[in-house]
């Protein structure tokens, strides 16, 4: 099956449009993280310590912006579509009283490997001035 193609080339390539309503990536990115504490908390695994790295992740990667922000903003949304389905998956296993602390490890790591990818895109010597909250 071919790509569509959009007027600046295939349609994979052009720029994702702003979706009107949508929630802020801050609101995303926190989200995420409530979500990735509750999959560690089902995996047995000590509460994490948020970094600063990851609390002001929005605010540094929206004053880099560019092709960084664009692909920050698709991969959060990535990360949702991966969480959303695998908590909703792991709390039915729990309501069925069953175990549910493998596959919640399994979705912990996944989650934690995307997210420090995903925190790659912020170079470590960044000339973008101070880190700041993302409040």
């Amino acid at each position: 099956m071919n790509a569509p193609f959009s007027a600046t080339g295939p349609a994979e390539h052009a720029p994702t449009p702003r979706r009107t309503g949508a929630p802020s990536m801050s609101v995303e990115w926190a989200a995420l993280q409530d979500a990735a504490a509750a999959v560690a908390a089902m995996a047995n695994l000590a509460a994490e310590r948020v970094s600063p790295e990851i609390r002001n992740f929005p605010a540094v990667i929206r004053d880099i912006g560019g092709e960084r922000l664009e692909l920050a903003e698709r991969s959060i949304a990535d990360i949702g579509a991966m969480m959303r389905p695998g908590l909703t998956a792991l709390l039915a296993v729990r309501a069925r009283g069953q175990d549910a602390t493998a596959p919640a490890l399994t979705l912990w790591q996944e989650y934690h490997h995307a997210r420090t990818a995903l925190l790659a895109l912020v170079p470590q010597q960044s000339d973008h001035g101070p880190r700041r909250s993302a409040g």
